[in-house]
């Protein structure tokens, strides 16, 4: 993995787990409208560093937690997993023994795939990904509903970066399509899983919402994909603040439910 920071690291910290495709510096537009008042901590996935290789989650989280480790971090005010990287979040999050205050999902993609077709899908999604190196981003559009400029160096950096065995390996053990695991109680009542009401990820709710009952599922209306996210990072940065301050998401007019 690699990792970036911003923030002063005596501050509270905030750990970053970045979508599929991207490296972990997708995050920063998000991180600098918290790095006065926390110190924000963003991984790159093994799977888009160069010269490394993917071995599995479990290596993933060791890597974290020794990096958080080396900065003297002993508790999270706040872990924020992005589409794919609620997979690895969650490896993370019930196999930690820092402290861990909130959790934020935004569009997390928690569909459970056979390992068939998980299989099949490897290399569709090499191709996909890849030719945004060869394309310089072009195909962009074709992937995901937003192709905006601001977002194209991210995608460009991990397809650079991107060779067929690690995706196989990544996909080989994320997406399973074994049951939910539990999360502690009182972290599962500080637990936010937020969807888009237009995005393909939206149909993940339900299950989700069945395994982990004393969560809160808060409802983007005519949302795509982290649109949130990707449009106004300032905005969600402070939503995330008001997050970790109040225990509560602040009212905001897309907002259908914030439980």
């Amino acid at each position: 993995m690699l990792f970036s920071t911003l923030g002063n690291p005596q501050n509270p910290a905030v750990l970053f787990f970045h979508a599929m495709a991207v490296t972990g510096e997708s995050s920063e537009p998000v991180a600098q409208s918290l790095q006065d008042r926390y110190f924000c901590v963003l991984p790159t996935s093994t799977v888009y560093c160069p010269g490394q290789r993917y071995v599995n989650k479990a290596d993933e989280v060791r890597q974290v937690e020794e990096f958080l480790a080396e900065q003297g971090v002993k508790r999270l005010a706040l872990v924020v997993a992005s589409s794919l990287g609620a997979d690895l979040a969650m490896a993370f999050l019930t196999g930690t023994k820092l402290s861990v205050e909130h959790v934020y999902f935004d569009g997390g993609q928690f569909a459970r795939i056979g390992k068939m077709t998980r299989l099949l899908m490897t290399p569709l999604l090499h191709l996909a990904i890849k030719s945004l190196s060869w394309s310089k981003g072009g195909t962009l559009k074709y992937i995901l509903w937003c192709d905006g400029e601001n977002l194209k160096p991210y995608f460009i950096a991990a397809a650079r970066s991107l060779t067929y065995g690690n995706l196989r390996r990544q996909l080989a053990d994320s997406l399973e399509d074994k049951p939910f695991p539990a999360l502690p109680g009182k972290l599962e009542v500080r637990t936010w899983f937020a969807f888009g009401s237009g995005e393909e990820h939206f149909k993940c709710r339900e299950a989700v919402q069945r395994a982990y009952p004393k969560a809160h599922y808060p409802v983007f209306r005519d949302y795509n994909h982290m649109q949130y996210q990707i449009r106004d990072p300032q905005g969600f940065g402070e939503m995330l603040v008001t997050l970790m301050e109040t225990d509560r998401l602040p009212e905001l007019p897309m907002l259908e439910t914030g439980e």
